[in-house]
């Protein structure tokens, strides 16, 4: 259960309730405000108007006052109390770098389990969720080998593949799940026992929606977003023409991320829609182990550590802020984990994401596998 909240979580909560999870209004409203709080005044009416916001919005904050709204207010705050175990905002040291760049990202995440598992390096597995049982063991045998590996593995605990991936990964404690209801329910229903078994095992469970958020079908779309911008890449495992993964490859292609797809038989339509992705362009994968060359070994990375292995030249000095030197000085080529730079550093977790974050914006480390490195 999570502790009371700060005064800006309970702002951006009560922001997030009035528009009702709209991004447009939210970041309208933020953006007016430089303390959220004015904004709730009575007298701001005039100025939600002229911001442009919906006019389903603006009933909404002239009714809340009421005391029937205040009392839907005070339960939904209760109720995220009694499922969550983290709340981050996107002004939070803790909240996952890499959706930061994206102008869609959720201000606010509701989570349960192990926040710092948003932090690891993710890699999505998708697909149908009426796949074969071929589609299911390939889903299976791909999650296996890269959270062996050190991935965390990203899905929408959704039936068929997203469930076979989660599976696998919890063999090695590496899954992340992202609903796309509110914290207080699980959907499917049957998959309770698979979400308890995540957060038993070192995972966690996100969503961007308030308690009471039923699976309606456009919220999948937008919980794909998180998925696939949490990730480094996105395998979709088995699609059919028809499946919602297809969306979530076009989102992470979109935002910038590999896309790989896995082939199959051509006469099956269970495999059409990956067949399609990679004509478009997605990268064709048959082992696992061909993501991580593509993702962790980046071409432009390489080539440089090349051209500088063949040149007598002398690199350029680094210019590291001082407040990040530190920190710098204690990574290496090869990686270390959060928690040993912790114990090296003397810094608390939110401390050193905040900086470690910082380091990686200015290119000079990266996250590979769960850990973090060099990038010169």
């Amino acid at each position: 259960m999570l502790p009371s909240f700060s005064a800006l979580q309970q702002d951006y909560i009560r922001l997030w309730f009035l528009v009702q999870h709209s991004l447009t209004s939210f970041f309208k409203i933020r953006q007016h405000y430089p303390k959220l709080l004015h904004a709730f005044a009575a007298s701001e009416y005039a100025t939600w108007q002229k911001l442009g916001i919906h006019k389903n919005h603006l009933q909404r904050f002239q009714n809340f006052y009421s005391e029937t709204e205040q009392q839907k207010f005070q339960h939904c705050l209760r109720q995220i109390e009694q499922s969550c175990d983290f709340v981050l905002l996107d002004c939070d040291p803790a909240y996952p770098p890499q959706l930061l760049p994206y102008s869609d990202r959720p201000p606010i995440l509701f989570g349960q389990g192990n926040a710092q598992a948003l932090l690891q390096a993710q890699i999505a597995i998708v697909g149908s969720r009426k796949p074969s049982p071929h589609g299911k063991q390939v889903a299976y045998d791909f999650a296996y080998y890269l959270s062996e590996q050190g991935f965390y593995i990203n899905s929408g605990l959704a039936q068929g593949i997203d469930e076979a991936a989660h599976r696998a990964a919890l063999s090695h404690q590496r899954t992340i799940a992202v609903m796309g209801t509110g914290l207080d329910q699980t959907y499917p229903p049957q998959h309770q026992a698979l979400r308890q078994d995540i957060l038993s095992n070192g995972g966690a469970v996100i969503s961007e929606f308030l308690p009471h958020t039923p699976p309606l079908q456009h919220h999948f779309p937008r919980r794909n977003r998180i998925v696939s911008g949490l990730s480094l890449g996105v395998i979709v495992a088995e699609a059919t023409l028809k499946s919602g993964s297809l969306i979530t490859a076009k989102i992470a292609a979109e935002q910038g991320k590999t896309v790989f797809a896995i082939p199959g038989h051509i006469y099956s339509e269970f495999h059409q829609g990956c067949h399609q992705l990679i004509r478009e362009g997605a990268i064709l994968i048959d082992h696992p182990q061909q993501a991580v060359e593509d993702l962790i070994l980046p071409a432009q990375w390489q080539a440089a550590h090349a051209a500088s292995a063949q040149t007598d030249v002398l690199p350029e000095p680094l210019n590291v802020p001082d407040h990040l030197q530190s920190v710098f000085d204690q990574l290496d080529w090869t990686g270390q984990t959060l928690d040993h730079l912790a114990q090296s550093t003397q810094l608390d977790a939110a401390a050193l994401s905040s900086l470690l974050m910082e380091l990686e914006l200015a290119g000079l480390a990266q996250q590979q596998a769960g850990c973090y490195l060099r990038c010169r």
